[in-house]
């Protein structure tokens, strides 16, 4: 189980995921005035890690563990749409803005293994279905 590929990729993104929320661009989301842009950058994080988490127990059932992982990844995108649209609130990519932009950085990276766990996911799958051609 944990050693397939993509339950090492899943893991790893949970763990940046979770580094997040002990980054500069997560407190800065939790201080702005509109509650809005905070609590849905968390609920997006959140929900993106604990989908990746729960998709490495589904190793046996690889359909639905692609499924999972496609919702995880929608979920990334709008976590990582969330930690863009902070960042250009205040200000843009720039030097000031250092300790904000790697904590986006992580979340694009994030997004990055979980790409990468779909594609090993569907490459396990063609895998199983061509050796089922072969009995």
């Amino acid at each position: 189980m944990i050693q397939r590929p993509q339950s090492l990729y899943l893991l790893l993104m949970s763990l940046l995921n979770l580094s997040v929320f002990k980054t500069s661009v997560y407190s800065r989301a939790m201080a702005d005035p509109a509650v809005w842009i905070g609590s849905g950058f968390a609920l997006s994080l959140t929900l993106a890690m604990f989908t990746g988490f729960i998709a490495i127990f589904l190793y046996k059932k690889r359909g639905l563990q692609l499924n999972v992982v496609k919702w995880g990844t929608f979920l990334q995108i709008v976590a990582f749409g969330f930690s863009s649209g902070i960042l250009f609130s205040l200000g843009g990519f720039g030097t000031f803005l250092v300790r904000e932009s790697v904590g986006v950085m992580i979340i694009l990276a994030g997004l990055l293994f979980y790409w990468l766990a779909g594609k090993n996911i569907r490459k396990d799958e063609e895998l199983v279905k061509s050796a089922d051609r072969i009995r």
